[in-house]
């Protein structure tokens, strides 16, 4: 599996590390096969807060692979006129899976992907995602076949976790969870 984590100007860091950390430690043990380019449309890009991030590749066409996951974050407002990128985007339309977290969706909704399918955003963005022509759901993760979408910003370990299941069972899933100390409905 290849797997492509698109970057942006203004990405919020935890929307995109949350789902790679949990992706990321299947490579090990499960998927030995998995592999990951982290692509932008610019040569380096700054997260919200100034952090600088390289990118693996700048502006390679998103075709080749399996999975496209855009991140959410306060760039995505910007990016969704910009269209050359929207263009870049669209070179995604036929990668077997596309994924989003936050925000994010409104990339997918912006490149006409999520036209009557069902998604989900960040909690503040509903209407925005309703203007791309999709059935927004109130929920942290919804999945419908192709696209699979993330709520808000702490929805990227879930969405993690959860396509660790999907790929590679439930007993990966734990196994994963559990090395991450991560335990959801027990957080305080």
């Amino acid at each position: 599996m290849k797997i492509a984590y698109i970057l942006f100007n203004d990405i919020t860091l935890l929307d995109f590390i949350g789902l790679y950390d949990p992706i990321s430690r299947l490579k090990n043990h499960f998927m030995p096969g998995l592999h990951w380019d982290t692509i932008a449309f610019t040569t380096e890009i700054k997260d919200n807060n100034g952090i600088t991030l390289i990118p693996d590749k700048v502006g390679t066409s998103l075709a080749a692979y399996d999975m496209v996951f855009i991140p959410g974050g306060k760039g995505t407002r910007r990016l969704i006129q910009d269209i050359p990128f929207m263009k870049w985007i669209k070179s995604a339309n036929d990668v077997p899976l596309k994924t989003s977290v936050c925000t994010g969706s409104l990339i997918w909704g912006a490149a006409g992907i999520l036209q009557r399918r069902k998604a989900t955003t960040h909690f503040a963005e509903y209407e925005t995602l309703k203007n791309f022509g999709c059935d927004v759901l109130a929920q942290r993760i919804v999945d419908d076949g192709d696209i699979i979408t993330a709520g808000a910003v702490a929805s990227s370990l879930d969405l993690g976790l959860y396509l660790c299941n999907k790929w590679c069972g439930r007993e990966a899933e734990e196994i994963i969870r559990k090395k991450m100390d991560y335990h959801p409905a027990n957080l305080y």
